[in-house]
This record gives C-alpha cells, sequence and structure tokens, in this order.
C-alpha cells in the first residue's frame, strides 16, 4: 500500500511550515541570534553561552542548522580540535526577524512584570 503524501491547501502555510521546521524548536532561534550578536562563536562558547541544552542537543542542533544551509562550520586541522560557527548569507537574512521575535518576546514580558506587580502590591 502506498503511503499517501501530503498536499498543503494553501502555499502560505507550506511556507510557513518550511520556515518553521528550519528555525523552530528551543534552541535554533537562541544560536542564530548569538552568532548575529558575536559574528563566530566556537563550540565551547555556544555551550557556555547555552548552559541549558546538552552537549547531545547541541551538536544535533548545530548540525540541522548546517544541513538548512543556515549556519557554516569551520574545522581547523589542529591539536586540540578547533571548530568555529558562522552564520551564512541565509542565515544572516533571518536576523530580522529573529530580532523582531525579540524586540515582540521583550515587550511581551515586560507587560508581563507589571501585571505582577499590579497584582502584588
Amino acid at each position: 500500500m502506498r503511503k499517501k503524501e501530503k498536499s498543503c491547501s494553501e502555499a502560505a502555510t507550506c511556507s510557513v511550515d518550511y520556515a518553521f521546521k528550519r528555525i523552530g524548536g528551543k534552541y535554533k532561534g537562541r544560536i542564530l541570534w548569538y552568532l548575529h550578536e558575536h559574528s563566530i562563536l566556537r563550540y565551547g562558547e555556544l555551550s557556555r553561552t547555552m548552559p541549558d541544552i546538552t552537549t547531545k542537543m547541541l551538536t544535533q542542533t548545530l548540525r540541522e542548522l548546517e544541513s538548512d544551509h543556515l549556519i557554516n562550520r569551520k574545522v581547523y586541522l589542529e591539536v586540540p580540535p578547533k571548530v568555529e560557527y558562522t552564520l551564512t548569507e541565509v542565515g544572516q537574512g533571518l536576523v530580522p526577524f529573529i530580532r523582531y521575535l525579540k524586540e515582540w518576546g521583550d515587550e511581551q514580558m515586560k507587560a508581563e512584570r507589571k501585571k505582577a506587580k499590579m497584582a502584588g502590591g
């Protein structure tokens, strides 16, 4: 029996799904933002910047971002091994959207703090 292919009823929905598959998840947006802020980060620097991520999850997330051509991974053949990550041109194209989401998040968090302060006292 053949597996049915899912088709998208609206191209816009497909585009949104496509985009969120590339940047969705708990860590991808943060990694992209940190790379934007610092230009180049090594694996250890990313790990220290994100203490709530496991080594396995960081490695997997970086591989996915690289596979989606959002980041570059440059390996230096030296001991100890040195690996640097940077945003690709495609990844740089996401920065304005991530900045907008960050600003939106800042406003929402500010509003929540204000509500909590008013409720508490």
